[in-house]
């Protein structure tokens, strides 16, 4: 390693959070903190600014989710290194986030040691894995045990609630069927249009049908 620090951009939607992993990563003596971004878009738009050497990139954030802003900044900079930090454990996110480029994936709630062995390691240009996610990282790969989603940004209620838009199916429609409540099914839908990047049903529809989540 040579003296130059690490210069790390943290992607993150909660600021509290975002200031921990500052404080981490700046009490390193090898790294440094060159921006934060409190969405895939801006991480996009800021790893473009500064070329970080490494991305802290958390999945489920709003305007654009962390897969497809990894996508975007290793399309145009293919030397930038990408760590996923996220709540989400699910094989199907492990896996999307690989085949987008990411170099590692981390758990939220490791400690600082495993975050600063996780950013060393990914930036020297080796793979990191949080255990759980490591020890079933061989039968993801070679059994076939994961069919990828197409959406690995949508939770599973929100997966269920795209399927049924369409279909066809009224929000209300989604609620009985579903048994949960319209407002839930409402702030699902939000949800859904903010994370597939569309103002409306017509054109979510049109993305699921694409991404192969119903037949026409």
């Amino acid at each position: 390693m040579t003296d130059r620090k690490w210069r790390v951009l943290i992607a993150d939607d909660h600021p509290v959070f975002r200031n921990g992993l500052r404080a981490i990563v700046d009490s390193s003596g090898d790294m440094t903190v060159v921006a934060e971004a409190e969405n895939g878009a801006e991480a996009v738009d800021l790893a473009a600014r500064h070329e970080p050497d490494l991305i802290l990139m958390d999945l489920h954030m709003p305007v654009l989710g962390g897969i497809e802003a990894t996508r975007r900044v290793l399309a145009r900079s293919p030397h930038v290194r990408v760590l996923v930090l996220t709540m989400i454990e699910r094989d199907d996110a492990v896996m999307a986030a690989m085949r987008a480029g990411a170099r590692g994936y981390l758990v939220k709630g490791s400690d600082r040691d495993e975050v600063l062995r996780g950013v060393r390691a990914v930036a020297a240009g080796d793979a990191i894995f949080s255990t759980g996610i490591a020890d079933r990282l061989g039968n993801m790969l070679t059994a076939g045990a994961v069919a990828p989603r197409a959406f690995p940004n949508l939770t599973d209620r929100e997966q269920q609630v795209l399927e049924r838009i369409a279909h066809g199916l009224t929000n209300a429609e989604i609620a009985s069927e579903l048994g949960i409540s319209l407002k839930t099914v409402r702030n699902n839908v939000s949800n859904i249009f903010t994370k597939l990047e569309v103002s409306g049903r017509a054109q979510a529809v049109v993305k699921a049908r694409d991404a192969g989540v119903v037949r026409p």
